[in-house]
């Protein structure tokens, strides 16, 4: 598996599963911009068949077989098209099927589009970024993306993308987590989180939480998945008063949190509630389930 996707065979993918879900009419229009787009090549017909698609396509949500997420992943690992629609899909395909052999011409045209998309067309543009050529040059345009305050464009780059995971320096990771935190987005959604953490961060989400209580409001238990392994003295202070919430989610995060510290005194605590650490150990308590269940509960 790699981090840069196979052009060619990510564009043969995408098109298979295309012609599985158009009508004829819609068949028939996108065979005319393919025509156009491998003939021509003039960015005009390129802007113009990536932003008319939603006149032709309809925004018809996949169904996709298990097979087919294998192959998603293969491709690029951590490509999940499980979330996309079919209007995301034909876009990211006029994506790859326009030259970009010529870095570039294509960079210059790729850049005109994020810079002139409407919210729906971003949304495709920076779910597409695991794909797209050249990945090492977009990564400040995905930092970028997370600035935005539109939700549904914050989601397309922070979660089920394994884009910021691969190619986001640890400033830009940082505050798309926290900004996560912040907008009550599901953390659990975000690829490679384990992976990414740092002490940084941790202290980052530690301090938020401060603010927050001091201010009597709540803090989504997921913030703890981050905090766990660089829980010091000061820190257990802070999980000590999550594990004592009267929320039970909290608590389970905050036994989440202990188990992944290697503080004697961390590991102590835990060992006062041995059913719990049993939980953990077997996996009956992790992070995947505590997330959903933060994701179906009503936000303050």
């Amino acid at each position: 598996m790699s981090i840069q996707a196979d052009i060619s065979r990510a564009s043969g993918f995408l098109k298979k599963i295309i012609e599985e879900n158009l009508n004829e009419k819609e068949s028939e229009w996108i065979r005319s911009q393919e025509t156009k787009l491998r003939s021509d090549g003039k960015p005009q017909i390129f802007y113009l068949a990536f932003s008319f698609s939603s006149r032709f396509i309809r925004k018809e949500k996949l169904q996709l077989a298990p097979e087919q997420l294998a192959e998603a992943d293969e491709i690029r690992q951590g490509f999940q098209c499980e979330h996309w629609n079919l209007l995301q899909l034909v876009r990211t395909y006029f994506l790859l099927t326009y030259p970009y052999q010529d870095e570039k011409t294509y960079m210059e045209q790729l850049t005109k589009l994020y810079e002139t998309a409407d919210i729906d067309e971003q949304i495709t543009l920076y779910s597409a970024l695991p794909l797209l050529p050249y990945p090492e040059e977009l990564t400040r345009r995905a930092a970028e993306g997370i600035r935005t305050n539109i939700t549904a464009v914050f989601d397309a780059i922070a979660l089920d993308n394994p884009y910021p995971h691969d190619f986001l320096d640890q400033n830009p990771w940082n505050q798309m987590v926290l900004k996560a935190v912040f907008m009550q987005r599901p953390l659990y959604k975000i690829y490679g989180a384990d992976q990414r953490k740092n002490p940084e961060l941790g202290q980052m989400l530690v301090d938020f939480a401060r603010e927050r209580w001091a201010a009597h409001r709540k803090v989504t238990p997921e913030l703890w998945r981050f905090v766990g392994p660089f829980v010091n003295e000061e820190i257990l202070s802070d999980i000590s008063k999550v594990i004592q919430s009267d929320d039970l989610l909290e608590r389970k995060a905050g036994f989440m949190a202990l188990a992944a510290s290697d503080l004697v005194e961390a590991q102590a605590l835990l060992d006062e509630h041995p059913e719990i650490k049993e939980n953990i150990k077997s996996g009956k308590l992790n992070w995947i389930l505590i997330g959903k269940e933060v994701e179906n509960t009503p936000q303050e």
